[in-house]
């Protein structure tokens, strides 16, 4: 076969799809919009780690992420038991806090685990009016230079807000401790 007839044949099957079995339309932007708003959380562990990392060139790309996946007035916060022990306003201003508060490692990795989408209203036409809740499950291990592995397990809860050109964007992000552990790896080789 031709490609021209791989082609006309791909359109008759697809042309052939009963209506009830044919995609409906919001089910898609729906479908595309979770994945984007996942994709956020993402690009926030890549550049949490970007940021850990220390270096000059990679604290710049953890940032460029930040800004990219932040809107440039979120309120982000993080802590324990109800309790406040972070806040910032916008990536900038985050990026600050966590360069401090990881720079006593030496290496980290932030896994997200589970990600639920548990409020979303699609934009509108013109792109205006789109907003949603998401929640994801949070294992970040830290080693410092003498060994020591400190391991958090957290939850992230999201509000994000589709901005027309710009996309969806983390409007509030409060990260709530929910355990770990502290441990020696001195034993390890």
């Amino acid at each position: 076969m031709t490609g021209r007839t791989l082609w006309l044949v791909g359109w008759l099957a697809i042309a052939a799809v009963p209506p009830a079995l044919a995609l409906d339309e919001e089910a898609v932007a729906r479908a595309v919009a979770v994945q984007e708003i996942e994709t956020l959380r993402r690009l926030y562990a890549r550049a949490t780690d970007l940021i850990g990392l220390g270096t000059p060139e990679a604290v710049a790309e953890g940032r460029a992420i930040y800004r990219r996946i932040f809107a440039p007035d979120a309120r982000i916060t993080a802590g324990d038991d109800g309790r406040i022990d972070f806040s910032a306003t916008g990536p900038d201003a985050w990026a600050e806090v966590v360069e401090q508060v990881l720079g006593q490692f030496a290496h980290t990795q932030h896994l997200i685990g589970t990600q639920l989408v548990l409020e979303l209203s699609l934009p509108d036409d013109r792109g205006r009016g789109g907003e949603g809740v998401m929640e994801s499950y949070l294992q970040a291990w830290h080693q410092d230079p003498g060994r020591v592995l400190d391991i958090f397990i957290g939850t992230y809860r999201d509000r994000v807000r589709y901005f027309p050109g710009m996309g969806w964007r983390i409007v509030e992000m409060h990260l709530e401790r929910v355990g770990g552990w502290v441990t020696s790896l001195a034993e390890a080789p």
